[in-house]
């Protein structure tokens, strides 16, 4: 019977572990550090582990098995013959797993390369990076994000792009919705705000992630219709809110490039936040970096004209654009949402952890409230709270809900996210 790692969680059960059983190879040249992983593998319960000493080696088993005949594969970075990197290529060009996650010794921004490497074409989904050595708790986070595919894969290609004529139709019988994420105040546990993300709520194919609608509907005159509908849908729901006693709480709405620096568009938005009888301090404005350079000057006309009128502003995705630091400091932004590339796994990552603390000195400076995104591990939890983070928003805290969740989420949260507060 296999001894517990010293630090390790509690297995969880059978249903959540959809990996139990599941055929895996281990791609590694050391054969210790081929029997250390192989060794956490059984500890959660894979069933057919099998091992690899380098890229070549391991294209010649998984060939063995076909087309997703292997749940996952774990490879190392650094192997003679064929490296990680190589092999990772390979995996992505050709259907011979289903999920893939690498570890590596080296210095962390190699690792950085496989995660800003593209895998939306759905032939490989990469879990996530780690560095060695492997612990089993980080390990099984990372598997339980397998276990969260809505769906499994049809095919490999990307997702149908839906034609105007669809999106219009979608628009008009208000099949779009949108679903709410919590932002939570890292001092004490409570809500402090909510993000609504849209979701297509499909006649037949179920509910859709925006990758399957937002590039379509981007650059055409049916963005600024699906913006308007998804706000008039916050807005009716912050009504309902209020009539049932809930306290006050601001919801962000993205707006696209088109929107932000379309002078008529922010007058019919405004109109419709008006005629609702919403505060305006109840909404916050989501913009990028890339939406504001794209038109800049109108952009910032227009983000001066709302703030004017008291709606909140914040930019997205801090960190990623090429001159986050000057257009923040230009504009009169009221939050920061840093990206989840530089929040998730933060403490484990030094570069990571110092775009962050850079981003929070910003913020700080500007007396700017900031937002962390993609929380979804403990220890980067604690350390938002050693930095002194506002908020958080991910899914250790939350996962996006639809609108009639939110409440009973809030009842039964509360004391959850109060002792993670405790422990911050």
């Amino acid at each position: 019977m296999n001894q517990p790692i010293p630090g390790s969680t509690p297995q969880s059960p059978a249903a959540e572990r959809p990996w139990a059983g599941q055929r895996v190879l281990v791609v590694e040249d050391s054969q210790v550090q081929r029997g250390y992983l192989a060794g956490l593998l059984r500890q959660l319960e894979f069933g057919d582990i099998l091992e690899a000493g380098d890229g070549n080696e391991a294209l010649q088993v998984l060939e063995r098995f076909g087309e997703d005949g292997t749940y996952l594969v774990l490879t190392d970075l650094e192997m003679p013959g064929m490296d990680g990197i190589e092999l990772t290529c390979q995996l992505r060009e050709r259907r011979l797993a289903r999920h893939l996650i690498v570890v590596s010794a080296r210095d962390p921004r190699l690792l950085e390369i496989i995660e800003s490497m593209s895998f939306v074409d759905g032939c490989i989904d990469l879990l996530g990076t780690l560095l060695k050595p492997v612990q089993l708790d980080a390990l099984a986070m990372l598997l339980a994000r397998a276990g969260c595919k809505a769906e499994p894969r049809p095919h490999c290609a990307q997702p149908d792009r839906p034609c105007p004529e669809v999106l219009a139709q979608a628009i008009a019988e208000r099949q779009f919705v949108p679903y709410f994420q919590p932002k939570i105040a890292i001092a004490n546990g409570h809500l402090r705000g909510l993000e609504a993300l849209a979701r297509w709520q499909h006649p037949q194919r179920g509910v859709l992630a925006p990758l399957h609608f937002i590039e379509a509907l981007e650059g055409t005159p049916l963005m600024a219709e699906f913006t308007l509908l998804m706000v008039q849908q916050v807005l009716e729901r912050l009504t309902e809110w209020r009539h049932a006693g809930l306290p006050p709480v601001a919801v962000a709405v993205n707006l696209s490039a088109d929107n932000m620096a379309d002078r008529a568009f922010i007058e019919r938005l405004t109109d419709l936040v008006m005629a609702s009888g919403v505060p305006t301090s109840s909404l916050v404005w989501e913009v990028t970096e890339t939406a504001v350079m794209r038109q800049l000057s109108h952009a910032l006309t227009n983000m001066g004209r709302l703030r004017l009128m008291g709606f909140g502003l914040a930019m997205d995705d801090f960190g990623i654009g090429y001159s986050s630091m000057q257009q923040f400091a230009r504009c009169p932004f009221t939050e920061l949402k840093i990206d989840r590339a530089f929040v998730n796994g933060a403490a484990q990552w030094p570069n990571r952890l110092g775009v962050l603390k850079g981003a929070l000195d910003l913020a700080r400076s500007l007396n700017v409230a900031t937002v962390a995104e993609g929380v979804e591990l403990l220890e980067d939890w604690h350390l938002l709270g050693k930095l002194g983070c506002d908020m958080a928003q991910g899914y250790l805290l939350a996962r996006p809900m639809p609108a009639h969740e939110l409440v009973g989420w809030i009842k039964h949260d509360r004391r959850r996210l109060r002792a993670l507060a405790e422990q911050t």
